[in-house]
């Protein structure tokens, strides 16, 4: 791994990167707020955020100076990859300003002709950006790393065919990648306190992603509302 990498990497050891991000019918899905969200969030002590769609990553490199890992989803019929699934939505979020591009490198059809290993190349090679794979299998995340990832992911534990009968977080991928691979491992979905996060890291974590319990406030507001009106 290039030197620049492991030192852009060694930012997020040990630390909380916040996933800020708003459904699109949301009025929290506007970049200002998004940033405000961002700026936030650094202010208190991530070390990192993770961000999807150009418009939110300009707005938030304009108010942030840490890492930002990047993605962009996008809906492509056919196909269940979603999270930055081509190339040229990779080059497009790094050009808004990502510093890592985060991949969706799970065991699935990919739309086009390009390979996961086409992928990861291109990134490194013309974007001179590390790669954050995210998986939801021990196998997705060893090809990922066989293939050149940077830092592997959980983040599609239980959101994928393979995996729709399992409930985030993935302690037990968690447990396997940190005892199989020797790559950085970053733990996201599912984590809903300090004591989980804290967990994570326990069980190996490099660093710990937490989204809807920090910025998900129109999925906490339902969560409320449901058990609120529970008969």
């Amino acid at each position: 791994m290039p030197t620049d990498f492991l030192n852009l990497i060694k930012l997020l050891r040990y630390g909380l990167i916040v996933s800020c991000q708003a459904p699109v019918d949301s009025p929290l899905h506007e970049p200002r707020v998004i940033a405000a969200i961002a700026q936030a969030a650094v202010n208190n002590g991530a070390v990192g955020v993770r961000i999807d769609t150009l418009n939110h990553i300009i707005a938030v490199r304009e108010k942030v100076q840490v890492p930002i890992i990047g993605l962009w989803k996008q809906l492509i019929t056919g196909y269940d990859v979603y999270i930055t699934p081509q190339f040229h939505h990779a080059a497009a979020i790094a050009k808004a300003g990502a510093d890592i591009i985060a991949i969706d490198a799970t065991i699935r059809n990919r739309p086009g002709d390009e390979t996961l290993a086409d992928i990861i190349a291109r990134i490194h090679q013309e974007l001179g950006k590390p790669v954050m794979a995210d998986v939801d299998t021990i196998e997705a995340a060893k090809a990922a790393a066989n293939t050149g990832a940077d830092i592997v992911g959980t983040t599609l534990y239980g959101y994928t065919a393979a995996t729709k009968h399992l409930s985030p977080p993935g302690w037990e991928l968690l447990t396997q990648i940190v005892q199989q691979l020797d790559i950085p491992v970053i733990c996201e979905g599912g984590i809903s306190s300090p004591q989980m996060a804290r967990k994570a890291l326990d069980l190996g974590a490099y660093a710990v992603v937490v989204g809807t319990a920090i910025t998900g406030i129109d999925l906490q507001v339902k969560a409320y509302k449901s058990a609120l009106n529970a008969e």
